[in-house]
């Protein structure tokens, strides 16, 4: 995409309508519980294809027993502090919120670049990042989607000392193969030419992943050496202006280390800022 701004096609829907659908995607890929006010604003949506609200349409026409299934723990769910059982993110809601807020502010000043999330899990951050995209009608940013699609990695203590104890590797919940994911952006109408999956180790795919540049880079690695190689692979390529959002720097030690040995060694004086208890954030100043 080079330096250019993102084309923008014409037919936006409503301001209105794109507040309440993005509301709702949100709440739905979260199966956070809505309540009255949120599913009247269900009638605000106009210009979104039906296609796309099947699954909005199908949280608000839960049962009660169902959504207590789901939604067990609304404030953790908030939080991002559980593994739901059907959501297709875990990241919760205040990082969510934090997403939403950054990819509107880059598209509104029209900072340059694609988007990216290093560690997908079922998908859901980024099937929100394409809807933002859409709704926004930015017609040439690509979604940029990597991930091993088969859980993490043992850890290399050798290499990365910081992952010696790392027991991420044991938790096959934590392995949702490519054409899962790929379903799910099907299931939400965003699954198009605009959505890049990397499939892979990230030591083999970062580096010379095809990414010119980037307007928004978010890390949820969860490992020392996953967060180091997404960093050293792509922090280049994210355009002044833009952001770097990490998502495990304050429940996990080793992606913390990352960051600091990071920023330490690159002399990074921007801030980094707190989204909630974990996630962290900043915005790159320098070209």
């Amino acid at each position: 995409m080079g330096r250019m701004k993102a084309t923008r096609s014409a037919g936006a829907s409503s301001p209105e309508s794109v507040t309440a659908y993005l509301h709702l995607l949100k709440l739905t890929l979260l199966r956070f519980p809505l309540s009255e006010e949120d599913r009247a604003m269900r009638s605000q949506i106009t210009g979104i294809r039906e296609a796309d609200l099947v699954e909005i349409d199908r949280w608000i026409n839960t049962s009660p027993l169902e959504l207590g299934h789901e939604c067990p723990d609304v404030e953790g769910r908030a939080a991002g502090r559980d593994w739901p059982a059907s959501a297709e993110t875990m990241i919760g809601l205040f990082r969510m919120d934090n997403l939403h807020a950054l990819l509107l502010d880059v598209i509104q000043r029209g900072v340059p670049g694609d988007v990216a999330e290093i560690g997908v899990w079922r998908g859901g951050a980024t099937i929100f990042m394409r809807a933002v995209l859409r709704a926004c009608r930015e017609a040439e940013r690509r979604v940029w989607v990597a991930d091993s699609f088969q859980g993490l990695p043992p850890p290399d203590p050798g290499r990365f000392p910081a992952d010696a104890d790392d027991t991420h590797w044991q938790h096959p919940e934590l392995a949702v193969s490519l054409p899962d994911v790929k379903a799910n952006f099907e299931r939400y109408g965003v699954l198009d030419r605009q959505v890049r999956f990397l499939p892979g180790w990230f030591r083999d795919t970062l580096p010379n992943a095809p990414i010119d540049q980037l307007a928004l880079l978010r890390i949820d690695g969860d490992m020392y050496e996953a967060t180091m190689v997404a960093l050293r692979s792509l922090y280049r390529k994210v355009s002044r202006g833009g952001y770097v959002i990490v998502d495990d720097y304050g429940a996990l030690p080793s992606c913390r280390q990352a960051v600091e040995d990071f920023r330490r060694d690159r002399a990074i004086g921007e801030p980094l800022l707190p989204i909630d208890w974990t996630g962290v954030m900043w915005q790159v100043s320098g070209s």
